[in-house]
């Protein structure tokens, strides 16, 4: 569901980037006064693991599409709201500067879409009042899907308001809001497993109180150990069995444009100087070493016979490095944080 910059103009691309600013300086505002030091290690992990996870898209069976894990809400039931829009803002940041995972120009609308919907709407409106008692699970289960739904409707509400791609509303409403569904059961249930997952190696696991109530929860050291060798074997291993199909959003628009065929958007300034920085910065694109450069370091070497690097290597690496960029930039904020909230 990440958007490419030519769904949007500048001025939406902008507007989104402004509402995301916003709202990240407030989360970090509020961090100041309700962030317990204990929960930082779980920020970066959860961070690194979310990356790792949404490089495992599953196949829908018999759409020919894929979806990808998300992961607003998952983080926003262990970390609160605020660290987990955070958190989600580092994961998508990463993936836009040294991934080419979603546009420059869309980085603010991917970022509201993924984080602000699922930690600001659904997580304190729907989840935190209606996943109690016998229904938790089952509320829990329906606010993952649901926090996907209201950002699949966030994509075709800024395609429809920039107006530069051939995308009716009404037609790309209906074309996203089914994918998206069918990807959010699965949304659901790896929101269910991880929580379970957490419950079952520290049983007592449960929010507990400092001088303040503690926003989200407290895991001992063997959970973020299982968690951080699972986001490990996530990104490195298990992403190389990941499905090729589109995911929802491309799936959507090769459905509405024509299979194979360019999506045809503006070509302003804007998105050429963002095209530009993103080609300069993201190193390994689409998660992928570049193939002309592995060819043409084969050739400086004179090697009449190549030995091709494994397909997998640039995936293992991706979700190597990228998840070590989103630990330590989770770590940073939350650390820095701390900090100014001790200074004050």
């Amino acid at each position: 569901m990440h958007m490419a910059d030519a769904l949007l103009s500048p001025a939406v691309g902008g507007a989104m980037w402004v509402v995301s600013g916003a709202a990240i300086a407030h989360a970090s505002r509020k961090m100041k006064t309700s962030l317990d030091q204990r929960q930082v290690p779980l920020m970066g992990i959860m961070g690194a693991l979310v990356f790792a996870v949404q490089m495992l898209n599953f196949t829908i069976p018999g759409t020919g599409s894929s979806g990808h894990f998300a992961g607003g809400l998952l983080l926003a039931i262990l970390l609160g709201r605020h660290a987990a829009f955070l958190t989600i803002a580092s994961v998508v940041t990463v993936q836009a500067l040294f991934f080419a995972d979603g546009g420059l120009l869309a980085l603010g609308a991917n970022i509201f879409n993924m984080g602000f919907l699922a930690c600001y709407v659904v997580y304190p409106f729907i989840y935190k009042p209606l996943a109690k008692g016998r229904a938790a699970k089952w509320m829990t289960w329906l606010s993952a899907v649901l926090a996907l739904q209201l950002g699949a409707f966030g994509v075709v509400a800024q395609t429809a308001a920039s107006g530069i791609a051939e995308l009716p509303f009404m037609t790309f409403l209906m074309a996203m809001q089914p994918i998206h569904l069918a990807i959010g059961i699965g949304e659901g249930l790896i929101t269910l497993a991880v929580i379970e997952l957490i419950a079952g190696v520290e049983p007592a696991m449960m929010t507990r109180q400092s001088s303040a109530p503690v926003a989200g929860v407290l895991v001992g050291k063997r959970a973020l150990a299982v968690l951080a060798v699972l986001a490990v074997l996530s990104g490195g291993l298990f992403s190389w069995f990941a499905s090729s199909h589109p995911d929802g959003l491309e799936w959507s628009i090769d459905r509405l444009a024509g299979e194979g065929k360019e999506l045809k958007g503006a070509s302003s300034g804007v998105h050429q100087l963002a095209a530009s920085l993103q080609e300069k910065i993201s190193f390994l694109p689409d998660y992928a070493f570049p193939s002309d450069k592995g060819e043409a370091v084969a050739t400086e070497a004179g090697d009449k016979s190549p030995t091709i690097v494994h397909p997998d290597a640039g995936t293992t690496l991706s979700g190597l490095v990228g998840g070590l960029f989103v630990l330590a930039f989770a770590l940073l904020a939350g650390f820095a944080l701390k900090r100014r909230h001790e200074a004050v």
